[in-house]
Formats: C-alpha cells, structure tokens, sequence
C-alpha cells in the first residue's frame, strides 16, 4: 500500500492525521461497538471487497470474508463471517500492507519481516513455489538482513522496499513488471537493478501489470506493461527494466500510486500529475483520452498534499492543503472526467462509498470516541470565558484560558505565575511581541497538541516555541514549514531555520532550494539575505554538485 510523504505531517499543520472510520466499509458493519473500538488498522480487499484484515490495539491480527484462494491465512479455505485471529502474527507490530487480485496478501512488520500468503500461481509470495500459500510464511530468499518498510502488489507480482531504498519484485512477469530484463516468471524475491542500481528509492506502486518507483531525488521510474501509458514514458511500449519518466524532469516528486492502469505523481511543491489509462476519466482531464506522458491537473485548485489510487480500481482521488477531499475516474459506474469536490474528510472515504470495488487504497488508520477523554475536555474548554480565569490581550482581542492548564502544561507560564512574579496577580495579561494568531495557535495547542495554522505563520510560531523552550511545539512548527515551503519562500524559510537553530529544518530548505536553485536564485529574499549565510549557501550547495553542468 503506498505511503503518503505528508502523512507524517497532516493537513494545514495537525500533528495527527485524520483517522478513518470502519464502518463505511459495508464488510464490517456486522461488527459491534466493543468489536469495532479494538481495531487500530484495517484493509479491505478482494474481488467484491468481501474479505478483510485487521490489527486491534494489541498488535493481535484477525481476519473474515470469503477466503478466496486462502487469502485470509487462516490455514484452510472456509470463508467466515466472524473474525477469525491469526495466532502467528500476534505480537508483530503491521507497519505496510497490500494486496493482489488472486488474492494474495504481502503483510510488512516493525522489525522488517515481511510474510505472505494467498493465490501463489505465479510465485507471488516470493517462496520459489507456486503452492497456495494457506497460512502466513516469512518471506526470507535474498531479503536476510533487510528490513522491509512498505509492500505493494500488482494482480500477480509482488514488490517489496527495503529502508535502504533497494526495490526488489518477484511474482508473474509477463510484461516485464518484475524488472528483470526478461519475461519470465521470478520465484523469489529479486533486486530491481538496471539504472535503480545505485538510487535510493523512498516509495512503490503496482498497476495491474505494471510497476513505479520514486527516488530521493524525485526521480520517477517505470516497468513493466504500457499498453495505456500507464509508465509515463510517451509511449505505448512495454519496458523489461526500470526507465525513468523524463517528462517529470525538473520536478521533486513525493508521492506515486498507480490504479489498475493509470498512474498519479505529487511533487514536493503540491503540483499533481496524471497519466495512463482514461476510459472513466480517471486522469482528470476532463476528457477519456489515453495520456502517454504526465499532464498536470487541478492546476486552478490549492495545493495538493495528498493523492490516492489502487491497483485493483479506476478511482482517483486528491486531499488538498486545507482539507478538501476530491474524487475522479469510475465512481460507483459513472464516469467522472474532473475531479469532484466531495464532503468527505479523507481520501479513503471516497474508496469506501464510490470506489468498484469498494476496497481500500492504503492500510487505514482508525480512533474511536466512545466518551469524552480528558484531552477531549482540555479541547472543550479552550478559549471558553465560561470556565476561564485568565485572558490574554493580544491586538485587542481576547483569548479565555486557564491558569491550572497553562502551568502544567508550561515551563514558561510555570515560572510566570510565581507568586513574585506580577502576572500572577493579574486578570489580564497583555501581549505584544506576538501577533494574535500566533499566540493563539501557541495557547491551542497547549490544550490540543494541535497545531491549526497556516504554514505561512508557522516561523512566528517556531519563534516563539525558541523562546518558549517549547521543543515539541518547535518540532511541529518544522513539520508545518516543510508543507508549505515552495520556490518562492525557500530561501527565508531557509534563513529562518538557520535563525532559530532548527537544524533539520535546514536541511529540509537547503535541499529543497538546490533542487529548485533557479527558481530560488531569482527571488528577491535570496539577494537581501546576510552575507554570511548566502557565502555559506553557495559552498554547500556547490560541494552537493549544484553547479555542475
């Protein structure tokens, strides 16, 4: 299942991502409430989206559905109603999961085991047979010492990533999707070398019979079937070994997902690009054409942190920076040729209600609120004149506080109201080195570990987490830059990384400057900056190569 690169840092700047529920998967409506509440992650797959998996808040791991061609592990082909556990897996922390259209399941764990089980026809579960594989094994040939991150599977091959960025595929090669160089079926797990040899890869998709991966530098690469495009290479040809999408040159890419025959780019910037297949629309051209070559698409939208596809369906679908949720492609059997604004607040919603079948596209994660916890009551009460016994006063406006919350939760506001000190007296305390939304964002997130700011505002508030000494706080404040940083900021959001020592922030800016050097060299903020930090700009990025021809 593809992993997004901004999950780790939300939308419009929470720290935590928004959660999924369930129970819009009609497959785990039979479920009761006590049931429901130990599920921590789930998928839904199989050909009418009639088999499941899911992991409770114990790491124990359990299954129901159909059970076609043994892809519930449960050792025997009996479908089942009732979730049954797989007493093999419990205690394994499931970090990636995905699965094939036989079905065949590949399953990734904390420790970097990778498992599989399932239709085998075509040695997709990397063991060197084709024996249905009835319960979980380890998949070990050429992976000893490897640690697996993330798993993705096409209709019958399988690819795995290891965190030294080494691709390796193995299952049916028809179109050259394993990436060997041949058409031959692969038996066990193999490395995709070809030019991918000496790249770091950092994520995976599978088509149907096809296969991407994306590179630390954002370099995209292809192989495998191409009969619609679906490689992005400007032509139809099938490819036996890895070739990069050159038409994607010049740009950062983050994020790839593949449907069953088209395929999604997000860059670094937030800019979305489509190609592939198009008979449901699922490009998002407005058209059904066939795109042999990326076409960037909802350019008029606001940027773009998110997008979502799966091998087994022609859905779309695209989160963007506020929070926004839009869907494309085949939509419950209409053909939906512009993204659609929809209500939904994750993307994987749109797989549960429109997608055919409606499977999911990742592994999901879910919460429940069964009562109010005591953050949920800290959250109530922010900014609530009711119960407050304390305002702050900042461009005359109010913010209603607590004093109690406010020195638990701050070594700062700690300190401040000592009894010798003169705010501890006081009814109203006034700001002025802040600006309000600033000092309100920094007051919220004392109540909600929260962050609800737009990135443009982020460097006020990494400000004041530096003076704060507020080191989680800082740390978002990082988290929340990184999604907004584009050509035109990179250099002051660089500056002000190096200002408030933020070190892996400015490593984020440095990179990003140097992968977009022309477009940061015209700004007006790279010529105004300090001597010292452009001097010092100039000889990193020319020890990184910047300046070669």
């Amino acid at each position: 299942i593809q992993s997004s690169y901004w999950e780790q840092f939300g939308v419009t700047g929470r720290l935590l991502k928004a959660m999924v529920d369930v129970t819009k998967w009609p497959v785990f409506s039979l479920m009761g409430t006590r049931q429901l509440s130990t599920i921590r992650k789930a998928s839904v797959f199989g050909t009418s989206a009639n088999e499941a998996i899911y992991v409770t808040k114990d790491d124990e791991v359990y299954v129901f559905g159909l059970n076609c061609s043994n892809c519930l592990g449960t050792g025997d082909s009996q479908s089942s109603i009732v979730a049954k556990k797989l007493d093999f897996l419990s205690g394994r922390k499931v970090v990636s999961l995905s699965y094939g259209s036989g079905p065949h399941v590949l399953l990734a764990t904390a420790d970097g085991e990778l498992f599989a089980w399932g239709h085998n026809g075509y040695s997709q579960l990397g063991n060197g047979t084709t024996n249905q594989g009835v319960a979980p094994v380890l998949v070990s040939t050429n992976l000893l010492n490897r640690k697996v991150t993330e798993v993705a599977c096409g209709s019958h091959h399988s690819m795995a990533l290891t965190d030294s960025g080494e691709v390796y595929a193995w299952g049916y090669n028809n179109c050259g999707q394993v990436g060997s160089g041949s058409t031959a079926n692969q038996p066990t797990p193999r490395r995709v070398s070809s030019c991918l040899q000496s790249k770091v890869a950092v994520g995976i998709a599978c088509g149907q019979t096809s296969s991407l991966a994306v590179v630390d530098n954002g370099e995209v690469y292809g192989w495998g079937y191409n009969g619609n495009g679906q490689l992005g290479l400007g032509n139809n040809g099938n490819q036996l070994t890895p070739c990069r999408i050159v038409a994607l040159q010049g740009l950062c890419v983050r994020q790839i997902v593949s449907g069953y025959a088209h395929s999604l780019a997000l860059t670094d910037e937030g800019l979305l690009y489509t190609w592939g297949a198009n008979t449901y629309g699922q490009l998002g051209t407005g058209n059904k054409s066939n795109q042999l070559s990326p076409v960037q698409i909802m350019t008029e939208k606001e940027r773009v942190v998110e997008v979502a596809a799966c091998h087994s369906a022609h859905t779309s679908a695209a989160k963007t920076q506020s929070g926004q949720v839009y869907m494309w492609g085949q939509c419950r059997g209409q053909a939906v040729a512009l993204p659609h604004l929809t209500h939904f607040t994750c993307t994987d919603d749109v797989f549960a209600c429109f997608a055919t079948p409606a499977v999911t596209w990742r592994l999901l994660s879910t919460e429940h609120d069964d009562f109010l916890t005591v953050a949920q009551s800290l959250k109530k009460e922010f900014d609530n004149p009711e119960t407050a016994d304390l305002k702050f006063c900042i461009d005359g406006k109010y913010i209603y506080v607590h004093k109690a919350v406010l020195k638990i939760r701050c070594e700062h506001f700690r300190s401040m109201f000592q009894s010798h000190w003169n705010e501890d007296m006081k009814e109203v305390i006034e700001i002025d080195q802040f600006s309000y939304p600033v000092y309100r964002s920094f007051l919220e997130f004392l109540y909600t570990d929260n962050v609800e700011l737009p990135p443009e505002d982020a460097v006020g508030l990494l400000d004041l987490a530096t003076s704060y000494c507020e080191s989680r706080l800082k740390c978002l404040c990082q988290r929340i830059i990184k999604r907004g940083i584009t050509g035109g900021n990179a250099f002051s959001l660089l500056s002000a990384a190096v200002r408030y020592d933020a070190e892996e922030l400015e490593e984020f800016c440095f990179k990003f400057c140097v992968n977009h050097l022309t477009e940061v060299t015209q700004t007006a903020a790279f010529w105004q900056i300090d001597g010292d930090l452009l001097k010092d700009f100039i000889c990193r990025a020319g020890r990184c190569g910047a300046f070669k021809n």
